[in-house]
């Protein structure tokens, strides 16, 4: 069973009706936490999933729609929590294209939901932290936020902004009971990277297969997908009083990419 050590705090995790965010949520919940799930959409089944980690956790668990692509539904998502002692910062999306083919559209979508919407809850969470004496902001960023792939360009541009938004925030509370730090994940298999294999293949003539092999985990020594538990149980670990000295660092779950 797992130690129930954030009992009592609340938790706002950005993009978590699925993937990392939804894995991060339930690792949350599993710890005590209550929790804030979030997407851009607002359907019976997201309220549903709210439910079910309630009932799963025995944790109080809301749903709230907020496009993050959206300042003012950045902020308004923190407003409306009401309490935000664990901020995760988790929210992404990915396009693939050579830099000058790269649409105008994308970038901006990119740096929007992968970068902004960090700086925009993070604004509105720390006041609350503060009063409250306690905080910890996660930022999700990625072996991406350290170094960098053809054809990724917003997702590596954001991805280092949020390991720098990552640092700045943390020096920013240092003297606080606050901590920010970034968990900067390899390839782990979720909906985001299942979309980014089509293109891939078109992009190297290649099968499925030799994409995750030759392509994907190519860089990532171990040969095998990190997984959104690993992720999970991290964010857990940052979260714990264990970790109160560590702050504007980055953790690599990427199975010895990084070290490359």
């Amino acid at each position: 069973m797992v130690e129930k050590i954030l009992t009592g705090k609340t938790a706002v995790v950005t993009g978590s009706n699925s993937g990392i965010g939804l894995g991060v949520a339930q690792a949350l919940a599993a710890a005590g936490a209550d929790l804030v799930i979030n997407s851009f959409t607002d359907t019976p089944e997201d309220q549903a999933l709210a439910e079910s980690l309630a009932r799963d956790h025995g944790v109080a668990v809301r749903y709230i729609q907020a496009d993050m692509s959206k300042p003012a539904d950045c902020r308004r998502l923190i407003e409306q929590a009401g309490r935000c002692d664990i901020l995760v910062n988790n929210a992404g999306i990915q396009h693939v294209a050579p830099l000058e083919d790269f649409p105008t559209e994308n970038w901006d979508a990119i740096i929007a939901i992968n970068l902004n919407s960090a700086f925009h809850t993070t604004a509105v969470a720390l006041p609350m932290m503060r009063k409250a004496g306690w905080g910890r902001v996660v930022n999700v960023a990625s072996a991406h936020g350290l170094t960098a792939s053809p054809y990724k360009s917003a997702y590596v541009a954001a991805k280092h902004g949020v390991v720098g938004l990552t640092k700045v925030t943390a020096l920013e509370t240092a003297t606080d009971p606050i901590t920010c730090n970034a968990i900067c994940p390899g390839y782990v298999l979720t909906p985001i990277v299942e979309k980014q294999i089509p293109d891939q293949m078109k992009t190297h003539n290649m099968s499925r297969e030799d994409v995750i092999a030759k392509v994907m985990l190519q860089r990532q020594p171990s040969g095998e997908f990190a997984t959104v538990e690993q992720i999970g149980g991290t964010a857990v670990f940052l979260c714990s009083d264990i970790a109160a000295q560590i702050t504007g660092t980055t953790i690599s779950v990427d199975g010895g990419w990084t070290a490359l």
